[in-house]
């Protein structure tokens, strides 16, 4: 179940899900959430969602997304965030 709080974030960057009908951007999944702001967010977008997700959790959603084949994060970025991940966020 999604958090007011994860919603009201969506809200504040609901320009990042513009493909997205308007009264169906708060159903996003966490995966499509992560994987856009690691793309398009900025840094203080991405640490605003680790406040509100959780570093652990945003991590670990992160790290099962990596099993998929085709992972649409830009490879320069999913690099960083699997070391960026690995120190702050390890399990």
């Amino acid at each position: 179940m999604r958090t007011q709080a994860v919603k009201d974030y969506i809200q504040e960057h609901q320009a990042l899900f513009w493909y997205s009908p308007e009264d169906k951007r708060e159903t996003v999944s966490d995966e499509l959430l992560v994987e856009t702001l690691i793309n398009y967010g900025t840094w203080e977008d991405i640490h605003k969602l680790f406040d509100v997700m959780g570093i652990k959790n945003v991590a670990a959603i992160f790290r099962e997304m990596k099993g998929r084949k085709l992972l649409n994060i830009y490879p320069e970025l999913r690099n960083y965030f699997e070391l960026y991940f690995n120190k702050y966020a390890s399990s």
